[in-house]
């Protein structure tokens, strides 16, 4: 993923009102691992239940915010898997998150949800190194298997980005 400006993030949010991309609390973005991102997420620090995810849709930053299941300190968490990741390795730190639609639909109150890691460490999952049971030994399966693993983070995320979107 190419570097954004604050700008570019706050201007991307298709299910956010004005305010509420202004108010957005932004991570460090000069700390940000471009280059090993396939879409930057984080958690709100002023207003723990928002977060927001801006990925590459048609080329252009298309911004979402989300609304964080309340997760009550001293529940157990329950295992599940990161619908955008597929990852098996982690399953103990996955939340639910619930997008606004865009446009009159979002106005009206209708939401989508899905599991998503809690800190968004998707694009860190799919990168980590295959399992011998997974690959073996042969390098080129590992890197190929890493490239699946991306195309197919890239893809749920962007079917989740257009499902936002629709209009029905």
């Amino acid at each position: 993923m190419n570097p954004l400006t604050e700008k570019q993030i706050r201007a991307s949010f298709v299910n956010a009102t004005k305010r509420e991309a202004t108010q957005a609390a932004l991570p460090d973005l000069a700390a940000l691992p471009w280059d090993r991102l396939d879409y930057i997420g984080w958690r709100d620090r002023k207003a723990p239940l928002s977060a927001y995810v801006v990925l590459l849709l048609d080329g252009e930053p298309t911004g979402m915010l989300f609304r964080a299941a309340d997760a009550r300190s001293g529940r157990a968490r329950r295992k599940g898997v990161c619908a955008w990741c597929e990852d098996v390795v982690v399953t103990e730190d996955v939340s639910l998150y619930v997008a606004r639609r865009g446009g009159a639909a979002g106005r009206a109150g209708n939401t989508i949800g899905t599991l998503i890691c809690t800190d968004f460490l998707c694009s860190q999952n799919v990168r980590r190194t295959p399992t011998r049971a997974e690959a073996g030994t042969d390098d080129t399966v590992r890197a190929q298997i890493i490239e699946r693993r991306i195309a197919g983070l890239q893809e749920r995320s962007e079917r989740f980005v257009r499902e936002v979107l629709s209009t029905r």
